[in-house]
């Protein structure tokens, strides 16, 4: 659907308390959800049990683990009972701080522990894709609120999520303030996780690598490009829209100076000035709203990464079921020379029974009987990784179209809401009172 659809369509709804676009019905109340990015579907245990939301972001001092000094900021996380609600209480809301890092920490372990799951990513640590007028320190209070947003959103996600919802860990991450981190250290998640070197060499090395994760990949890719190149027009269009906007100041204070030397058309000088004036300060506000869209944008940037993981975690798994059966084919052929006395290629070993002799019979069956140990031991790898790597695909598969769907979904609505509030713009920019233009 084009702008032009858009605006008509909006041109139609007028006033009312709904607009219709694309076939679907977009509340008022709906359509400020997405703007403040909290698109998340309420179809999990946890959020049917529980409201979960991040309140409110504070600055506080304290000492690092080498005891300097330093900054930081720290978020309310409040839950409360949705049966309480339900039953005609309105209990007060249990809350608890948490700083970024144990957002990390978190994120991190749910990783590990469901590698076949497009985990949500936290909203960015330090501001990206920003036009140059906007301040990129982390402690700006403007950037601090959209990362609350954010981490709201994150927790929104993951609890809404049929498989991450039900973990314990989530639960003592919202419910325990003091032991959470002992409790998520105590899983041993870090010693599971698997290196950056160990997945790229499987990356190269995967002999029959599953069409579908390999286009997998590629749509990551191509979601990743496509969404940053977007991020990056949208900051060089932001900076040339304030620039227009701001340039209207100069004019409101020619304006003003100009109505002090005119006697006719003074007042409407004046009221021309002012409408520059307002007109140039206008800017802030909306490249603040466009903010929230970004952000949007930027969530699914990162989702690209989550995506690009599940299928570096298959390549790994396919290499490690590949490496176990090219190891139990090359024991069998061993197995099946050392019985006959043929050596059906090329070896070390061949040539040294050529140079040193036979091995003796004794020799040749504590061989064979330590080969047949290791076949044994070489089947049941095969069948254990066949089996854990069928269910990674079967969980994945399922997981990525989920995501697909997810992403399709939220990324119409941020973009339709995005598409109407520059329609609301730009009606406000021409709806100009008929006084500001006496002076012509």
């Amino acid at each position: 659907m084009t702008i032009k659809q858009l605006e008509r369509r909006m041109a139609d709804a007028g006033n009312k308390e709904s607009t219709t676009i694309g076939g679907d019905e977009f509340t008022n109340t709906e359509l400020e959800n997405n703007k403040n990015n909290t698109m998340v579907q309420e179809g999990s245990t946890l959020l049917r049990r529980m409201e979960i939301s991040v309140a409110e972001a504070e600055k506080r001092t304290g000492k690092n683990t080498v005891n300097m000094q330093e900054i930081f900021t720290v978020y309310l996380i409040e839950t409360r009972s949705i049966d309480a609600i339900t039953e005609g209480h309105n209990p007060a809301p249990d809350s608890l701080w948490r700083r970024y890092s144990e957002f990390e920490i978190l994120r991190n372990y749910l990783l590990v522990t469901y590698p076949f799951i497009v985990v949500p990513p936290l909203p960015e640590k330090r501001a990206e894709f920003v036009w140059h007028k906007l301040s990129a320190d982390n402690m700006d209070p403007d950037f601090v609120e959209r990362r609350r947003v954010g981490l709201e959103n994150f927790l929104l996600r993951v609890a809404s999520h049929s498989v991450l919802s039900n973990d314990k860990i989530l639960y003592h991450f919202l419910t325990e303030e003091h032991r959470w981190k002992e409790v998520v250290y105590e899983t041993g998640f870090q010693a599971k996780a698997d290196s950056r070197i160990k997945a790229l060499s499987a990356t190269f090395r995967v002999k029959n690598p599953d069409k579908r994760f390999t286009e997998m990949k590629h749509y990551s890719d191509e979601l990743q490009s496509l969404t940053s190149q977007l991020l990056r027009v949208r900051a060089r269009v932001a900076d040339r829209l304030y620039g227009v906007y701001k340039v209207h100041g100069n004019y409101g204070r020619v304006f003003s100076e100009w109505s002090a030397l005119e006697k006719e058309m003074g007042d409407g000088l004046q009221s021309a000035g002012h409408h520059m004036d307002a007109y140039a300060a206008s800017v802030d506000d909306i490249l603040e709203e466009e903010e929230h869209y970004a952000d949007q944008l930027k969530e699914y940037l990162f989702y690209a990464e989550a995506l690009r993981a599940v299928c570096r975690k298959h390549e790994l798994t396919q290499y490690e079921l590949e490496t176990a059966s090219s190891d139990l084919i090359s024991k069998k052929q061993q197995r099946e020379e050392l019985a006959t006395g043929m050596v059906r290629t090329f070896s070390f070993k061949g040539m040294t029974n050529k140079l040193f002799g036979q091995e003796t019979p004794e020799q040749r069956e504590a061989k064979l009987s330590l080969l047949e140990e290791q076949i044994v031991q070489g089947e049941e790898t095969v069948t254990e990784k066949t089996v854990e790597c069928e269910e990674y695909v079967k969980g994945a598969w399922v997981d990525m179209q989920r995501f697909k769907e997810q992403k399709d979904r939220d990324l119409r609505e941020a973009l339709i809401g995005y598409a109407i509030m520059q329609i609301s713009m730009c009606k406000k920019v021409c709806h100009t009172p008929v006084e500001v233009w006496k002076c012509s």
